[in-house]
C-alpha cells in the first residue's frame, strides 16, 4: 500500500489535510467519502511503498515498538466509543478510521488503522483484531466475535467495556494497598546501602586510628561494608544477571507455570492473589456464557485471560472434565480451588440454569472479600516492616555504636 497526502474540505466547509495509506487515490477518496470530507487534491507521496522512505542512518520511530503498550485506560475508551459509534449506525470503517485519527497512541493508532485496511479487503472484526494479541485479549476478540455472530456487537462493546472497567478498579486497589509497603521496603534498601557504602567506612576510619579493639558485630559490618565498595561491580552484575534469568526463565512455559504457582503460596499475599484470580474468572466466565458461548469453549478462553498460569491450567482441567460428561459444579470440586460456599451457589446455579448470573454474584463476593483484605493489607504487612526497621537498627546499634560507647567508657575511666 501506498501513503497519499490530501486535502479537503468538511463538512462544515473547513479545509483539512493529512496522510492516507491506501492501495489507489480512489481508495483515499471513498475513505474520505466516509468521513464526510470532499477531496480537493490528493497525491501520492514520493518515494513511498507503504511507508515513508528513511534517510540513511535514520531511525523509524514507529519501528521501536517493544515498549509500546496500550493502556487499560485506552482500551476503555476506545470500548465505550465503538458501543456509542456502532450502537448510533456508525460503520464500522468509519467509525475505527475516525478513532484511529483521535487517539494519541501509536501502537493503538497503527492497530485501528491496520483493522480498518482488513476490514475493508473483506475481514471480519473478530478476525482483524485477532491478528493484534498485543492489543485486543482472546477475551475481547471472543466477545467481539460473539458479537458479529448474533448482530449485537453494540453490546458486546458495552459489556467487555463493563469488564475492563472492573479489572481497572481491582488493579487500582491492590497498587493502593501496597504503595506503602514497598515504599517503606526500598527506602530500607536504600538505606542499608548508604550505610555500608559510606557511613560504616567512616566509622572504622576512626576506629583504626584509635587502635581499639573492636567487637566482632562491628568486624563483621566493617567486612562487609569492605567487600560491597570494592566488588560492587560484581555485585552489580550477578544482580543483573540474576534478574534476567529469572525474567528469561518466567517467560517460558514451565518457569510461567511454577511462579505463578509460587505467588499462591506467599504468606500474607498469597490468598489474596488466589481471590483476585478467582473473581477475575467468575467475572470473565459469566460474560462470556451471557453472551451465548458454548461452557467448553468459555472455560478455554478464559483461562488464558486470567493472569495466572497455574489457575489457568486448573480451568483447564475442568474443561477436560466436561468434555468427558462430568457437570460443572462437580469439576469445580475438583478443581479444588473453590470455597464451600462459592461451590455452593455454583450447584445452584447449575441446578436452576442461571449458572451465569450466579458466576456473577461469584465474581462480586470474591471483589468484595478482595477489597476488604487490601483495606487490611497495610495493617498485616505492618509488624513485618517494624520487625525489618527494629533489625537494622539492632545491627547499627550492636556494630557501629557499640564500640563508641566502649571508647567512651574507656576514655571516662582513664
Amino acid at each position: 500500500m501506498a501513503t497519499f497526502s490530501f486535502k479537503g474540505r468538511n463538512h462544515s466547509g473547513e479545509l483539512v489535510s493529512g496522510q492516507q495509506e491506501a492501495a489507489n487515490a480512489a481508495q483515499v477518496a471513498s475513505l474520505l467519502a466516509e468521513r464526510q470530507i470532499t477531496p480537493v487534491d490528493i497525491t501520492e507521496v514520493q518515494g513511498n511503498s507503504g511507508k515513508s522512505e528513511k534517510k540513511k542512518g535514520e531511525i523509524d520511530l514507529n519501528d521501536i515498538r517493544l515498549f509500546q503498550r496500550v493502556s487499560l485506560d485506552e482500551l476503555i475508551l476506545f470500548s465505550r466509543q465503538m458501543y456509542s459509534l456502532s450502537k448510533s449506525g456508525v460503520p464500522i470503517t468509519r467509525a475505527m478510521r475516525g478513532l484511529a485519527m483521535s487517539v494519541r497512541n501509536p501502537l493503538l493508532e497503527r492497530t485501528l488503522n491496520e483493522v480498518t485496511d482488513d476490514l475493508e479487503q473483506g475481514y471480519t472484526l473478530s478476525g482483524s483484531f485477532n491478528k493484534h494479541p498485543k492489543v485486543f485479549s482472546r477475551l475481547y476478540v471472543s466477545m467481539i466475535h460473539v458479537g458479529e455472530n448474533t448482530g449485537n456487537l453494540d453490546a458486546s462493546f458495552q459489556q467487555i467495556g463493563k469488564y475492563l472497567e472492573l479489572e481497572r478498579e481491582t488493579i487500582k486497589n491492590i497498587k493502593s494497598a501496597t504503595r506503602y509497603p514497598l515504599f517503606v521496603i526500598g527506602a530500607i534498601v536504600i538505606a542499608m546501602v548508604v550505610i555500608n557504602i559510606w557511613v560504616i567506612p567512616a566509622f572504622a576510619g576512626v576506629f583504626s586510628k584509635l587502635g581499639a579493639d573492636l567487637p566482632w558485630q562491628t568486624k563483621v559490618l566493617i567486612t562487609i561494608s569492605d567487600f560491597m565498595r570494592t566488588y560492587w561491580y560484581l555485585l552489580l552484575g550477578a544482580f543483573a544477571a540474576s534478574l534476567f534469568g529469572f525474567l528469561r526463565y518466567v517467560k517460558t512455559e514451565k518457569g510461567r507455570l511454577k511462579w505463578d504457582r509460587f505467588k499462591l503460596r506467599l504468606p500474607i499475599v498469597g490468598s489474596l492473589f488466589t481471590r483476585i484470580t478467582l473473581g477475575r474468572f467468575s467475572r470473565s466466565f459469566s460474560l462470556v456464557l451471557r453472551a451465548g458461548i458454548p461452557i467448553e469453549q468459555g472455560l478455554s478462553i478464559v483461562s488464558g485471560a486470567l493472569g495466572n498460569d497455574y489457575i489457568g491450567s486448573k480451568i483447564q482441567g475442568m474443561r477436560n472434565g466436561i468434555e468427558r460428561g462430568e457437570g460443572f459444579t462437580r469439576t469445580a470440586h475438583s478443581a479444588q480451588m473453590f470455597s464451600p460456599l462459592v461451590l455452593q451457589m455454583i450447584a445452584v446455579g447449575e441446578e436452576t440454569g442461571n449458572i451465569d448470573e450466579l458466576l456473577g454474584e461469584v465474581a462480586d463476593f470474591y471483589e468484595q472479600e478482595v477489597e476488604y483484605d487490601l483495606k487490611g493489607l497495610a495493617s498485616a504487612i505492618e509488624p513485618i516492616l517494624i520487625v525489618a526497621i527494629g533489625a537494622m537498627v539492632l545491627v547499627l546499634a550492636l556494630g557501629v555504636f557499640l564500640p563508641l560507647w566502649e571508647l567512651s567508657g574507656a576514655v571516662r575511666g582513664g
